[in-house]
């Protein structure tokens, strides 16, 4: 059974056993705009909680995306950098990355749903 998070930066997570689905969150897909390129790194790449992992770009800006874990890419989505817009769906088919987390005590401080929206208003 998976289970949905999200950060204060506006990734959205699926969490699938120790595989995180990273994603954005509708509302960066928003903030954002038109997207025209994601940059992905590589499978097998490594990386500490917080640390940058992919850039999306759009005409507006271009923004990093953070992991909220540590740990392995084990899949990047390859329809994105044809397609960048994919990214702003929802996660069966927007997710950027595939991570194998370190361990859960990484997602000791992510959002439910309701927290993220509470979140996002209050930060409007």
């Amino acid at each position: 059974m998976s289970e949905t998070k999200y950060t204060k930066d506006h990734e959205e997570i699926k969490i699938d056993g120790d595989i995180v689905w990273i994603g954005i969150t509708k509302h960066a897909g928003e903030a954002l705009g038109d997207l025209v390129f994601v940059e992905l790194p590589d499978v097998g790449a490594t990386f500490d909680k917080g640390a940058d992992f992919a850039v999306i770009e759009s005409v507006k800006a271009a923004a990093e995306v953070y992991t909220p874990v540590g740990g392995e890419i084990v899949e990047v989505n390859d329809a994105l950098p044809d397609n960048p817009e994919q990214v702003k769906e929802d996660m069966d088919s927007g997710w950027i990355v595939k991570i194998r987390m370190n361990g859960a005590d990484d997602l000791s401080d992510l959002m439910d749903e309701a927290a993220y929206q509470a979140f996002c208003a209050e930060n409007a």
